[in-house]
């Protein structure tokens, strides 16, 4: 791993001393975080205005540069505390001291390394074990996920979701619940697309595509609509059947060994297509997807796979953009709120892409939200974890949004949009919601700005 990392951070090798003291206490030797990237941060403080929890608590140790001085006090040997624990998992992974930072200090690197520590080697207690367990025995798997839609579209349909809702029992009673029963996303029932899809006209790429695990089950249309937009394109999409989790969700919350599995996996599902690219239309699985030849380096049997397979990946907007424009953009008259997903903006740096993609569109009139670098909570499962905090966060990024006076809400992340919506609800605001790859869309059918107004989460 120090390998692969050798051009992205410089300074010296991990003290022999600090290892030592590391395999003692909070660390062992399996990816420690690397006493280099620590050694990096200058604690200059330019993290804090953009890091949500120092946002929301003003606290010096759930901020990015405090998590870092307890990572340091753990390679020199301090046990891996309660209280250490739990500033680490108060950190939403949304990177956006990663973009603020002038010293360029791998952030990314080092939580996801203290945290498959923390994953291995702090005993939780049952409650927190319990929830984890059920998270990740359903949440990274796309065919578990979907037998959820028909209990939830009978519970949505039946206004029984109403009627919770008015009572407040959740809210008392299950928090948890409470939280998953307001991000569940209307249905919409939506077939599956087939394994290939031909270009229309002259072939300019073949793509691999990403179906995704909540994008598949409670947001297919954004899929449909990712397949038309690139056959459209040009290129020739192929979706392999079984293509399962992609493992950013595992790997984000610190369980490594089960990210690799889901790695090697879609690996092997797709490297034999010959595809040109590998095509991503969710901001957190795009980030991980291209972090692969780190997440394998290890490994010798995908190493080399791995790193050749990430060096594919694009999302959607990246490589719309690439590729440059053939299909006819028809007018969308309306006014769109773009909210950067953190792990297209922060962790991939896809900012410009998705905002030259709307403004390509003719009649359609882009608004910047405020405190854009601030987090909406949802961080993958953070706002099921963490629903008091995420709620806060979320009540902020609605209120923003809502500021702009635009008539939809457009993000390229599940999570997001669920996350925002929710908000949007609690505040009694009004705002539709859609994915980037659902307004191209419709201007690339002709289909008019009513077909998006009427998606209000």
């Amino acid at each position: 791993m120090a390998d692969v990392d050798a051009t992205r951070g410089t300074g010296p090798a991990p003290r022999p001393d600090a290892l030592r003291a590391a395999e003692n206490g909070a660390f062992d030797d399996q990816h420690p975080p690397r006493a280099d990237l620590v050694s990096d941060c200058v604690h200059c403080g330019f993290c804090l205005t953009t890091c949500p929890t120092y946002v929301l608590w003003g606290e010096e140790m759930d901020s990015p540069r405090g998590r870092i001085h307890l990572i340091a006090q753990g390679l020199e040997g301090e046990p891996l505390s309660e209280s250490m624990v739990g500033h680490f998992d108060n950190c939403l992974g949304c990177m956006a001291c990663v973009t603020a930072c002038p010293s360029g200090v791998r952030y990314d690197r080092l939580i996801e390394d203290t945290r498959a520590q923390v994953e291995r080697r702090h005993p939780r207690g049952a409650r927190d074990r319990a929830l984890r367990a059920a998270i990740f025995a359903v949440f990274p798997y796309p065919r578990r996920l979907r037998l959820l839609r028909g209990p939830l579209w009978a519970y949505q349909r039946s206004g029984l979701q109403r009627l919770v809702a008015r009572t407040g029992l959740l809210d008392r009673l299950a928090p948890t619940l409470a939280t998953l029963d307001s991000l569940a996303p209307r249905l919409r029932g939506v077939p599956r697309p087939p394994r290939r899809v031909a270009a229309r006209g002259a072939r300019r790429a073949v793509v691999g595509m990403l179906t995704g695990c909540v994008q598949s089950a409670f947001f297919p249309e954004v899929n449909s609509a990712t397949v038309r937009i690139l056959a459209a394109e040009g290129c020739e999409v192929l979706i392999p059947s079984g293509q399962g989790c992609c493992g950013a969700l595992s790997v984000h919350n610190g369980r490594r060994a089960e990210a690799e599995g889901f790695a090697r996996r879609l690996i092997d599902t797709f490297e034999r297509t010959g595809m040109d690219w590998f095509v991503v239309n969710a901001a957190g699985c795009g980030s991980s997807l291209k972090e692969y030849g780190e997440l394998l380096a290890d490994d010798p049997a995908y190493a080399a796979r791995a790193a050749a397979f990430a060096a594919k990946v694009r999302d959607l907007a990246e490589l719309l953009v690439e590729l440059g424009p053939v299909a006819e953009r028809h007018p969308l008259p309306i006014t769109v709120a773009y909210h950067d997903a953190c792990h297209l903006g922060h962790a991939q740096g896809v900012r410009a892409q998705p905002r030259a993609l709307l403004r390509g569109i003719p009649g359609l009139e882009v608004r910047e939200i405020a405190e854009a670098e601030i987090c909406c909570g949802s961080a993958g499962v953070w706002n099921v974890l963490n629903p008091e905090p995420a709620a806060e966060l979320g009540d902020r990024k609605a209120a923003a949004v809502l500021d702009t006076g635009a008539a939809l809400l457009v993000t390229a992340n599940p999570g997001c949009l669920m996350q925002v919506a929710a908000a949007v609800r609690r505040r009694g605001g009004e705002i539709a919601l859609a994915h980037t790859a659902q307004v191209l869309d419709a201007s690339l059918r002709n289909l008019g700005a009513d077909v998006l107004t009427d998606r209000r989460g």
